[in-house]
């Protein structure tokens, strides 16, 4: 079940939900909007012919801030990491479900490729998979609105939250965008 903006107010009141900061303007009917951060991380220009998903890829992105009121320009076909501004827990018996604002998927950008699930026992600002699917560049400022999340309760409390020994969780308490850890699953 969907929670309503009633029962996100509730489990926030308790401290169950964590969204920080949180304007409560930012509360829908059923979801919380989310804003971007200004960090980004920016697929350099490699001599590598292809991503190898079993190795560290250390030098394969670069990070950037977007600056104040100057916006960041995502160019057509581009792909980009970058993180919400929000810092979000989820309890042990819900789940949550990130997607973009469709005002801006309107314009062609999608803020997630595959990473719209968020785990119960998650806690950390969320990576945004960025990606401009239109004609003209778009532009992007820090703080602006970007996506909403929702939440949905589980049937029973998880058994075993997000970040738990030996369910390999890879990015527990995350700050900023965080580039793929694929590898950890591949190596030995």
């Amino acid at each position: 079940m969907v929670l309503s903006d009633r029962t996100i107010q509730e489990e926030l009141d308790k401290g169950r939900i964590r969204i920080n900061p949180l304007d409560p303007s930012c509360i829908q009917p059923a979801s919380v909007d989310l804003h971007l951060d200004n960090k980004v991380l920016l697929f350099r220009n490699s001599q590598q012919p292809y991503i190898d998903i079993r190795e560290p890829q250390e030098d394969l992105m670069q990070p950037m801030e977007i600056a104040g009121d100057v916006p960041f320009i995502l160019h057509p076909g581009e792909f980009v990491l970058a993180s919400t501004l929000e810092f979000i827990e989820v309890p042990d018996d819900i789940v949550a479900r990130l997607d973009g604002k469709s005002s801006l998927g309107r314009m062609g950008l999608i803020i997630h490729s595959t990473a719209g699930y968020v785990d119960p026992g998650w806690k950390g600002n969320l990576t945004l998979e960025l990606t401009n699917v239109a004609r003209l560049p778009i532009t992007l400022y820090y703080g602006m609105k970007i996506g909403q999340i929702s939440f949905l309760r589980l049937t029973t409390p998880a058994q075993r939250l997000y970040g738990s020994p030996g369910l390999g969780s890879k990015y527990q308490g995350q700050q900023r965008p965080t580039p793929s850890r694929f590898y950890e699953e591949n190596s030995g």
